[in-house]
């Protein structure tokens, strides 16, 4: 007779021990959401965070970085219905190369004036996306070896992606709008032709 796992091992996620593992060689808290494992960490344990997950726990493949403007003020549209903790959050994915598990690192950084370590000396594919991150969201990453432009002029003002950007397609039009759609025209009746 074969023993029935308990409802505890039964209900646990299949990725919840390896995130309680890198959860606790990096410092930081993991939840496990839609089969992402997202590991929280301080922002001042940023680069030591992603540092121990390349060395200590194998997550040598960088697949992304990227921000996201928490604000409960639009420049232009709709304002929230329910105020959120106003932050930028700073998300980066990065995974090992025989297993396949990933791990998006996540910390929050000041609205104000957001700042956090470089990550270009612990993955060198950081380089753009921390670029990026500082064109379109203001965000300093110190000591990035350089943080010219990729999209924008130089003399380009502001920060496109941070929610305060006025930006004249939605002052045009606010986000979401609806979607104008012209009617198709309409067939000609082939029944009864000629007559």
């Amino acid at each position: 007779m074969t023993s029935s796992p308990s409802d505890t091992e039964a209900a646990a996620h299949p990725l919840q021990s390896f995130a309680d593992h890198v959860a606790e060689a990096v410092g930081g808290t993991a939840e496990i959401q839609f089969d992402t494992i997202k590991l929280r960490v301080p922002a001042d344990q940023w680069a030591d965070a992603l540092t121990t997950a390349r060395d200590d726990l194998d997550l040598v493949f960088f697949s992304w970085l990227s921000a996201i403007d928490w604000a409960n003020d639009v420049e232009v549209g709709d304002t929230l219905k329910e105020g959120v903790d106003e932050r930028i959050e700073l998300l980066c994915t990065v995974g090992d190369l025989t297993e396949g598990r990933r791990v998006t690192f996540s910390t929050d950084l000041s609205n104000d004036k957001p700042s956090v370590s470089s990550l270009v000396e612990v993955y060198a594919g950081a380089n753009w996306h921390e670029r990026e991150a500082a064109e379109m969201f203001g965000i300093v990453f110190k000591g990035h070896p350089n943080l010219d432009h990729l999209y924008l002029l130089d003399s380009f003002i502001g920060n496109p992606l941070r929610k305060s950007y006025p930006l004249l397609s939605r002052e045009v039009k606010p986000w979401p709008g609806s979607v104008d759609v012209e009617a198709m025209p309409e067939k000609p009746s082939t029944e009864n032709p000629g007559a």
